[in-house]
């Protein structure tokens, strides 16, 4: 219904709107009365409803006053700031409730407070967005006081307003800041958790091959935080995440097939990381280890919103005997079980390899 509040104290408030309608009506009510200057000469004194009319006209403070006394509670008074603030002309403003400043953005509970202070007859401060005449709109920080009479009836309501649009733009930006430097710090974490993790399990038969498996996997990481910087840190498509992984490999044996399906930022380095270790096994252990090899990945939706992935390796090298579980192995168990709370299934069916992912939706939503 109002506006917002300025720095000066309530009593302020009062002061002035009692002077402004004794000096600007032409017959001001006999009941009501300014509070006493806080400070004043004997001239100041003498002139203060005339300098209280000056000082309410000339303020860049936007201010009104309502007559809860009639039907609907108009603005009976509104000076030329809050005119400026609004873009609305003085026959567009006087006799109207100031809902008209309300608009599809304005915040229920910001009304219900404004609503509950007028029927308590009581001092409120509160921020509401409210819309100009041309639409646009402007965080409004109101203050409302009543003014009564000398019995104690209720004669008025004065609001007085800030436009504090800047100064949210400035607390927003501040608060996006810091939960920029949190996410940061948090992606920073993961990241070296999971090197630490590939540094310490690595295992390899020389210090030549150690260091080379190493590079392999840090530089995963860093072609996945690439892609993300590409996208704006905002979701990825697997897909893309499957070609990044697969672009030196012989394309003519690969087959990729599914939906377009988005994943979450963080989800990507450790989808990453598992598909490298999938598909670096494949050319060295399985199907693209072989001339004839062939490997399938076909992905979909889950039922609830999740991720689902098979791959499937045919025509490699026949299945081992006595399998030995690796750090590739161990690393997609961390990645997809332990950190996205999914599951990892490997089965030899008909002379291939298949390797089913699955990752729920709500892990997906928890870790967006």
């Amino acid at each position: 219904m109002f506006e917002p509040q300025g720095p000066s104290g309530v009593g302020f408030h009062s002061i002035v709107y009692g002077i402004w309608s004794l000096s600007a009506t032409a017959a001001s009510s006999p009941d009501l009365h300014g509070d006493p200057p806080a400070a004043s000469s004997a001239q100041g004194r003498a002139d203060r409803n005339e300098l209280a009319t000056v000082a309410v006209e000339r303020t860049r403070m936007p201010m009104v006053v309502t007559d809860p006394r009639q039907p609907d509670n108009p603005i009976v008074l509104a000076n030329k700031a809050f005119l400026e603030l609004t873009g609305y002309t003085a026959d567009e403003v006087i006799g109207r409730n100031c809902r008209f400043l309300q608009g599809e953005g304005t915040s229920r509970g910001a009304l219900e407070q404004i609503k509950q202070a007028l029927a308590e007859e009581r001092d409120l401060e509160v921020e509401i967005l409210n819309y100009r005449k041309d639409g646009s709109a402007f965080w409004n920080q109101l203050s409302l006081s009543p003014v009564h009479g000398d019995d104690g009836a209720l004669l008025y309501v004065f609001g007085s307003q800030i436009d504090v649009t800047e100064f949210r733009k400035v607390q927003y930006l501040e608060q996006s800041e810091h939960r920029l430097l949190k996410e940061v710090d948090h992606r920073a974490r993961n990241v070296l958790a999971v090197v630490g993790g590939i540094v310490r399990l690595t295992r390899a038969e020389n210090p030549e091959a150690y260091a080379k498996a190493i590079q392999a996997r840090v530089q995963v990481l860093a072609q996945a935080h690439t892609l993300l910087a590409e996208r704006g840190w905002q979701d990825v498509s697997l897909e893309d995440i499957l070609r990044q992984q697969m672009d030196v490999r012989d394309r003519a044996r690969v087959h990729l097939s599914g939906p377009a399906l988005n994943v979450p930022a963080l989800v990507v380095q450790p989808l990453a990381l598992v598909i490298h270790e999938l598909i670096d096994n494949a050319v060295t252990h399985g199907a693209l280890s072989t001339p004839g090899g062939r490997l399938e990945v076909r992905w979909q939706a889950g039922q609830d919103g999740g991720v689902e992935l098979g791959w499937r390796e045919a025509g490699g090298p026949s299945f081992p005997a006595n399998p030995r579980r690796g750090f590739g192995t161990a690393m997609i168990v961390a990645m997809i079980q332990r950190q996205l709370r999914g599951q990892v299934n490997h089965r030899w069916e008909d002379g291939a390899l298949l390797v089913t992912l699955a990752i729920p939706g709500a892990s997906l939503a928890q870790t967006a």
